[in-house]
């Protein structure tokens, strides 16, 4: 296991220190020339047309979704374990200046993820039962059409499986049994049976019962979180300033240092880029699947959806936890500050800086219990969009062996120390990147088209009106 481990960190060093970056802010700032900054431009149309489709109760619809139910299951596997363990994983290992570069690729990432949408949309399918199935392979296949194309579809649906269906499941559910043993002394096994048990009842209600929980389960959890972190910053004011000072410090600052150790650029850029895409999953190729099932009649309209989606992870929710983090473990008189690092990894950062307000009992179930609800929505999600690939690769009789074993893995991974299993998870999740990028880049013109279309369509209008 130790071989293992150190090959996988071997292959991730390069992914993601080089590979990793340069598509991630090669393909987001493509696209956002490409479309014109349509992650500006269309960002309150895409805001509005959230708030107009917004619905804890919505339409159920047969092998699709609404907008809005969409929006949430993508959402869902967004805000995961990587808005907070993984936050505190890129600023414990690359420093505070490790979000201000997950800033920078979220930023780049809306025009990507309107990208996806976009495509997704464009290349969707709809089968004799009715169901409607699209996301990187359709695409994929859109744009080679011989055995080249056959192969990149194939190793995508091979990576998406294993980085979401199983290792990134197995992440998820670690998380939540790491943090409630933590709050509650609730054994992690006994946390991976219930974990299992209630994921297993979703799983097989397809995706009109994806769909009800996630447009239930995203608001609420969202809300609850936000409004936690709002708490601890307006009790900890005073810090607020000097932590956002810190990430713009530690991310150009080659020699910044804190608490005794030393934070280089690399490390921050690498860092950023990693945990950036394990959390608004840009470019990664995942939520794609979700954006295909909204029944909306422009591809555009979607995709100005999706936009406001990596937003909503990164801006907003990672944002809370970095702020949180920081101002509290960073500054001052806290523990990081002071080099005080003995207990204290990228688990159970968040836990011990909203401890330091809430009090250590109130502070850790606070964190358990949002993490449960982020990281079981996740689940949900991921699940769907492995199984998506499943079908496409083996057809609908293999979907329940499938979901079978994506019930091994939940719960192994409730019970197994998550180092292997996160690096496993990260290198699939970069190896899902290679083809996705290949073929985002190589329609860019559908995308571009889209996106000036309902410009020129937006200015004609205006001049009518006027």
């Amino acid at each position: 296991m130790d071989v293992l481990y150190d090959i996988v960190c071997t292959i991730n060093s390069y992914l993601s220190n080089y590979v990793l970056i340069i598509l991630l802010v090669g393909t987001g700032l493509f696209f956002t020339i490409r479309t014109k900054f349509v992650q500006v431009r269309c960002f309150g149309e895409g805001f509005k047309r959230m708030l107009g489709t917004v619905s804890l109760n919505g339409e159920k619809k047969h092998g699709s979704m609404s907008s809005f139910q969409a929006l949430t299951t993508a959402i869902a596997a967004q805000v995961g374990t990587g808005n907070i363990v993984g936050a505190c994983g890129a600023i414990f290992i690359g420093g505070p200046g490790a979000i201000f570069w997950m800033w920078v690729i979220a930023f780049l990432g809306m025009a990507t993820n309107y990208a996806e949408a976009v495509l997704a949309q464009k290349t969707k399918i709809v089968d004799e039962d009715g169901e409607v199935h699209g996301g990187p392979v359709y695409y994929i296949r859109a744009l080679f059409k011989g055995a080249g194309g056959k192969f990149l579809a194939g190793f995508f649906s091979v990576a998406i499986i294993l980085a979401l269906g199983f290792m990134g499941c197995m992440v998820q559910s670690n998380s939540i049994a790491s943090t409630m043993e933590t709050a509650f002394a609730i054994p992690a096994w006994v946390v991976g049976i219930v974990v299992v048990v209630v994921a297993g009842f979703i799983f097989i209600g397809g995706v009109q019962r994806i769909a009800s929980v996630t447009e239930k389960l995203v608001p609420v959890m969202a809300v609850i979180y936000l409004i936690g972190g709002i708490v601890v910053l307006v009790m900890n004011a005073p810090h607020v300033g000097e932590a956002f000072a810190l990430i713009f410090q530690c991310a150009f600052n080659p020699d910044a240092s804190i608490g005794g150790v030393t934070f280089g650029i690399i490390a921050a850029l690498s860092q950023g880029a990693k945990r950036g895409l394990f959390s608004n999953e840009a470019g990664m190729g995942s939520t794609p699947h979700a954006h295909a099932l909204a029944d909306v009649k422009d591809p555009h309209d979607q995709g100005v959806v999706a936009i406001v989606a990596v937003f909503i992870d990164t801006f907003v929710v990672v944002s809370i936890t970095a702020l949180v983090v920081i101002s509290v473990l960073y500054t001052g008189d806290g523990a990081l500050a002071q080099g005080a690092y003995e207990g204290i990894d990228k688990t159970n950062m968040a836990q011990l800086a909203f401890g330091q307000f809430f009090g250590s009992t109130f502070g850790n179930a606070f964190v358990a219990i949002c993490l449960l609800f982020f990281a079981f929505s996740t689940i949900v999600s991921w699940n769907l969009f492995a199984k998506i690939n499943v079908e496409y690769l083996f057809g609908k009789k293999a979907v329940p062996a499938f979901s079978v074993i994506a019930l091994v893995f939940i719960f192994l991974g409730s019970i197994l120390s998550n180092d292997l299993v996160w690096e496993l998870a990260d290198l699939f999740n970069q190896l899902m990147v290679l083809p996705n990028a290949i073929a985002l880049i190589g329609l860019s013109g559908l995308v571009a088209g889209c996106a000036n279309a309902h410009t020129r369509k937006t200015r004609k209008l205006e001049a009518k009106d006027e």
